[in-house]
């Protein structure tokens, strides 16, 4: 089995897909402050990134979900990746909508039909586990098992591993905050006085900056 962990993780910085800056930090969608900030929409303008990662995801999904029977995308960055992981799995593929259409059959997800089938869901980066878990309740309101989520890239925040945890569902990530930092900082991407404000931002991000 190849280790897709540390390649992806160099991939991320090397396309600029992963930013820091302590000193200024990022204002996410969800009100966060955070010193670091990860676009990994842009991997699917780079052959090779995106290449590594599908095959990636693929061998993480076949490890750890053998019973995925469907492979499903998470509007509207796991998308792409799912498109290519159903492909290289020869799967069926979904994908689920942020909120269901306000027409036609109102449903949530497109693609093949879910009902009593096994799924699993791929999301481009895990950070709370908000926005994924909202799609995992969608599925399942349509009948799916979701017997996980995998995805390109996991925060590891306390919080997403208990919002997890709480839904009864497993999650595993192509490579990871901790992995990330390791990769920055042997490749001098971080300051000494950086890397200790990234290990203080993840371990409470809500608090952090207040």
């Amino acid at each position: 089995m190849i280790d897709y962990s540390e390649a992806v993780a160099k991939n991320l910085l090397e396309i600029g897909a992963v930013k820091f800056s302590p000193e200024s930090p990022f204002t996410w969608a969800s009100g966060i402050k955070s010193p670091i900030y990860t676009d990994n929409r842009m991997t699917i303008g780079f052959p090779e990134v995106r290449e590594r990662i599908y095959k990636g995801l693929s061998q993480l999904i076949g490890e750890n979900y053998p019973d995925v029977e469907i492979i499903g995308g998470v509007a509207t960055a796991g998308i792409p990746h799912a498109a290519w992981v159903a492909q290289d799995m020869k799967k069926p593929m979904i994908y689920v909508r942020s909120q269901p259409k306000d027409h036609g059959a109102g449903r949530q997800s497109e693609g093949a039909d879910v009902t009593g089938k096994k799924v699993v869901l791929i999301d481009d980066l895990i950070s709370t586990g908000g926005s994924v878990l909202g799609a995992v309740k969608a599925i399942q309101n349509e009948g799916a098992t979701v017997l996980g989520v995998v995805s390109i890239f996991s925060y590891e925040l306390p919080e997403g591993a208990q919002n997890f945890k709480n839904q009864g569902l497993t999650f595993q990530s192509l490579t990871s905050y901790s992995q990330l930092i390791k990769i920055a900082v042997s490749a001098g991407y971080l300051s000494e006085t950086q890397i200790a404000t990234l290990e203080e931002w993840q371990k409470n991000p809500t608090s952090w900056m207040n």
